[in-house]
């Protein structure tokens, strides 16, 4: 008898505890039935890191319809970018079918995220073409595995099944809870956007139709500025900058961040954040007619000279020695490395992206036949 106060006395405890894991279990699945099922992807705002992300997704896949199979697709961040109006237009015929699948802050993490969805059977490309800014490894001060825009890039194409894997990618324990927790409920990644979808559905819906008609409209006639960084100058001794008269707080700061910077301990860490995620890629092209080409972007108004960092490794050559790899020549593009064909420290402006364009087809003509 003493026994029973004891017994009824846990009954609430229990309640409570059932009561938690049915919230826990209704809260999972209406995230799941929101946000994994692709529901919600429809309507993300273009303009988002996301919703970018999930354009371009859906915009290559559109053009694998209308396309043979004489594409070749290329990857990249804002800084590989080429014009398809110059090459459109360009006289003659065209061996490929070109298309630009890269996406502004984005790097060889992300890109398996998109490739693993626009490619599922690895054979719908002739060649996939990834921009990197360097065939050696420099390391920087951030650290790349640790770069969580990933996370807000591909959360609608990252599946149950990734969680380890895409939580253990990160070195920083704060960006690995904060990666495990947007996996678990991707709600938390989206919260911003529902807010502001939340607050005018009507105008977000008219929005992203308007920018799925007119996606392909924009990037056909895109036209980078024609601002120059002509009169651009680095002392690499001392790194002291002489900027063009009149140059803005953007100019400056890419200069400095990208080129004039001193050099950072060398760790290994891009080396083997690249390995990871380029192995990865590769890994899934084992056995295709696919091939994989990487080549080396023009490096600046000024370049960076090779000899001011000592670089520990070339992760890029060691993995051309893989079957289907394909390294450009590094020094294809080196006649674009003029102040007068940059908008910045890092991008090219309109005239070098149209030259960068024509070399492009013509680099990519030669390595693949």
């Amino acid at each position: 008898m003493a026994s029973q106060p004891t017994s009824t006395a846990s009954r609430p405890a229990r309640r409570l505890v059932l009561a938690c894991l049915a919230a826990c279990v209704s809260v999972l699945a209406l995230d799941s039935l929101v946000f994994r099922t692709g529901f919600y992807a429809a309507f993300l705002d273009p303009q988002s890191s996301t919703g970018t992300f999930e354009l371009t997704l859906r915009s290559e896949l559109d053009a694998q319809k209308r396309n043979g199979d004489r594409m070749v697709v290329t990857f990249g961040s804002s800084r590989f970018f080429w014009s398809p109006k110059v090459i459109d237009q360009r006289p003659g015929p065209h061996l490929y079918v070109l298309r630009c699948a890269s996406v502004p802050g984005t790097d060889a993490r992300t890109w398996y995220y998109l490739i693993r969805d626009l490619d599922p059977t690895a054979r719908r490309y002739r060649a996939l073409v990834f921009g990197v800014d360097d065939y050696d490894d420099e390391d920087r001060a951030f650290n790349t595995s640790d770069d969580i825009r990933v996370l807000h890039y591909a959360i609608a194409r990252l599946r149950w099944s990734d969680t380890l894997a895409f939580t253990r990618s990160f070195d920083n324990w704060e960006a690995r809870f904060t990666a495990l927790s947007g996996l678990l409920l991707k709600g938390t990644v989206y919260r911003r956007d529902v807010q502001e979808f939340l607050s005018n559905p009507k105008k977000r819906l008219v929005y992203v139709h308007w920018y799925d008609r007119q996606w392909a409209n924009m990037i056909f006639n895109y036209k980078a500025p024609a601002d120059s960084m002509a009169g651009l100058a680095i002392d690499w001794p001392t790194l002291r900058v002489t900027f063009p008269p009149g140059a803005n707080a953007t100019q400056r700061d890419s200069v400095m961040s990208f080129l004039a910077h001193p050099p950072d301990p060398q760790t290994g860490r891009l080396a083997a954040f690249q390995r990871r995620w380029f192995g990865r890629i590769l890994d899934r092209y084992r056995g295709s007619p696919t091939k994989l080409v990487f080549l080396r972007l023009p490096r600046g108004p000024v370049p960076r000279p090779d000899n001011l960092t000592h670089k520990l490794s070339s992760s890029i050559r060691e993995l051309a020695s893989r079957p289907n790899v394909i390294l450009m020549d590094e020094h294809a593009f080196d006649t674009l490395e003029r102040p007068e064909l940059f908008q910045d420290g890092m991008h090219l402006n309109r005239e070098g992206i149209e030259r960068f364009s024509l070399l492009l087809e013509d680099e990519i003509n030669r390595v693949l036949r």
